[in-house]
């Protein structure tokens, strides 16, 4: 049978348009999820299951534990001993204490070790499991600095090496993947399984991802950290996978909180 250039371009601009169609319908598809679970958020705000583990932190921080028998009430968050309030805000920062620059993960487990006596495999025992005592930590001193901006400092010399460092790794290429940072977080209005992913380089989307965590993630029904979604983030480039407080992740802290200066903090959030 002869096909004629006529029939042809009928049948290319079926085909186009079919393919269209199909596009089409997978996007309205996948902007109604997005919808649904914006939605759901807004249902949770009002009694996020974040205020539990918050509850939990509380009575952690201060509950006397440990071979000393001692509360974490004592503890420097960097605005003085027992001044819980806005210090989430301004972390990581350096300690002279420990002499090296701490996020609030590491700094918990430092107060846990010089205060409580407790050796340090076990205040970082299970910190990646669901209700871990440094994510109910993490997530109470988070909620006393709510409303107040993020202002990390960067003066020291070694916070400015940090955040440079962290400005390095947040760009740099590497893994099997050859990937970074950047390639999920470089470009506006991008989105991975139903969640968007902020633009770091652009100051608004960075402070209006930072002011959320730590963050109750619905898929997970947990609390996840900064410290760890990060980590888990290093995990799915393929890189090799940092150790818990490693300098690398605090560096990229360092350098994704100052991309979020003066973000007013609505922690926690709620994530997909």
């Amino acid at each position: 049978m002869k096909v004629t250039t006529r029939a042809l371009a009928v049948l290319s601009l079926v085909v186009s348009a079919g393919a269209v169609s199909i596009v089409a319908a997978a996007t309205d598809a996948e902007d109604h999820a997005a919808d649904e679970i914006r939605k759901y958020r807004q249902m949770l705000e009002d009694g996020n299951p974040a205020e539990l583990m918050e509850m939990k932190g509380e009575a952690l921080w201060r509950e006397a534990r440990g071979p000393k028998g001692a509360s974490l009430e004592a503890c420097d968050l960097g605005l003085g001993p027992g001044v819980v309030a806005g210090a989430y805000a301004q972390l990581p920062r350096f300690f002279a204490d420990t002499g090296r620059v701490q996020d609030t993960e590491s700094r918990l487990v430092s107060c846990m070790v010089a205060l409580q006596g407790v050796a340090p495999a076990d205040a970082t025992r299970d910190w990646y499991r669901p209700g871990s005592d440094l994510e109910a930590l993490v997530t109470y001193v988070a909620t006393q600095s709510k409303g107040m901006p993020i202002r990390v400092p960067v003066s020291h010399p070694e916070e400015a090496r940090l955040l440079a460092a962290g400005g390095e790794l947040f760009y740099r290429r590497s893994g099997p993947l050859d990937f970074s940072c950047a390639t999920c977080h470089s470009q506006d209005q991008r989105r991975i399984r139903l969640q968007d992913l902020p633009n770091f380089q652009n100051p608004a989307d960075a402070r209006a991802s930072m002011v959320t965590w730590p963050a109750y993630r619905v898929s997970q029904s947990a609390v996840w950290t900064m410290e760890r979604r990060l980590i888990d983030c290093v995990r799915q480039m393929r890189w090799p996978e940092p150790a818990f407080g490693s300098e690398a992740i605090v560096a990229l802290q360092v350098w994704l909180q100052h991309q979020g200066d003066g973000g007013a903090l609505q922690s926690p959030g709620i994530k997909r």
